[in-house]
């Protein structure tokens, strides 16, 4: 079932910079309507089974929905404006770097990178390459859109860690629905302050706002969110680099954006490299229950012992 998610969570994120590129909406309130739509078709179901859920939040849940909504509202301007600026390939390639991220901030609470996860990440940014190059132009707007979409890797993987600790107390309709419910709060405040409309588009870019609604922001965000209980962070970003050959894919298809020629071979290197960081924190968590084991010294002894 996690294995069938994550193709779930893939296929709906890859969808995401190709629909919002092509919609003819401005940035912030394309993501201003995505999360407010999520927000209540999340909510409709969780406003009825998680009753109990809703009314126990705790100020701690309430600082963690607050840091991953606010992370999110930024990601979101700096990606879908990135969008506008560069190229989908570059912009998804550099806004997946959420990985490294997460990896650096880790890194910085102290927790020292294993060597499987530092030869997992190589490989699969060699792939990401291949695939992609980060295709950087020294025009001053691509440069701009490489910037921001650096920025809202950052953001991402600031929202993927506080998600992870709300998803330990929260359900993820609880969760999904007061973040991007919160989100969409800060996206609209966003949208009167530099003026942006939000209301008033073609019937095309309404389309477009409701495909990357259903693809992206329940069938992507949503899902990843669901698999943060039972995956790190670390993890569940890995997973999302196979966003770029999707998006590359589909930015072909339907943008006719020409397909890198390494695209395929850059796919199985980030399976690789996949693969090398998930074997590696099973052989780490085998090791600390292990030890733990240990710490706890001996099962009691039966009868007279």
């Amino acid at each position: 079932m996690t294995i069938f998610l994550s193709i779930l969570g893939v296929i709906g994120v890859s969808a995401s910079g190709p629909i919002m590129a092509a919609t003819a909406a401005p940035v912030l309130a394309i993501a201003f309507w995505r999360n407010l739509l999520g927000a209540l078709l999340m909510g409709g179901p969780a406003a009825v089974s998680k009753r109990a859920e809703f009314a126990a939040l705790t100020a701690a849940d309430c600082r963690r929905l607050a840091v991953a909504a606010v992370a999110l509202a930024l990601h979101f301007a700096c990606f879908i404006t990135a969008l506008k600026l560069t190229s989908v390939a570059a912009a998804t390639a550099l806004v997946c770097l959420q990985v490294a991220w997460i990896a650096l901030f880790d890194a910085l609470r102290g927790s020292r990178p294993q060597r499987a996860v530092v030869a997992g990440l190589g490989v699969a940014f060699v792939g990401v390459v291949i695939i992609t190059g980060f295709d950087l132009s020294l025009s001053p707007d691509a440069l701009l859109g490489d910037v921001l979409a650096l920025a809202g890797g950052a953001l991402a993987g600031v929202y993927q860690m506080a998600g992870a600790a709300a998803r330990r107390t929260m359900s993820t309709g609880t969760y999904t629905t007061l973040c991007y419910g919160a989100c969409a709060v800060i996206l609209l405040v966003l949208c009167i302050v530099t003026r942006q409309p939000v209301v008033g588009f073609s019937t095309a870019a309404w389309v477009g706002i409701l495909a990357v609604t259903l693809m992206a922001q329940i069938m992507g965000h949503s899902v990843f969110n669901h698999l943060l209980a039972v995956m790190s962070p670390l993890v569940v970003s890995m997973i999302i680099l196979l966003e770029i050959p999707g998006a590359a894919i589909l930015a072909a298809v339907f943008l006719d954006e020409t397909l890198p020629a390494g695209t395929y071979g850059g796919l199985a290197l980030i399976l690789v490299g996949l693969a090398v960081v998930i074997r590696g924190q099973q052989r780490r968590r085998s090791r600390r229950s292990l030890a733990e084991e240990a710490a706890a010294g001996p099962p009691p002894g039966l009868g007279g012992e």
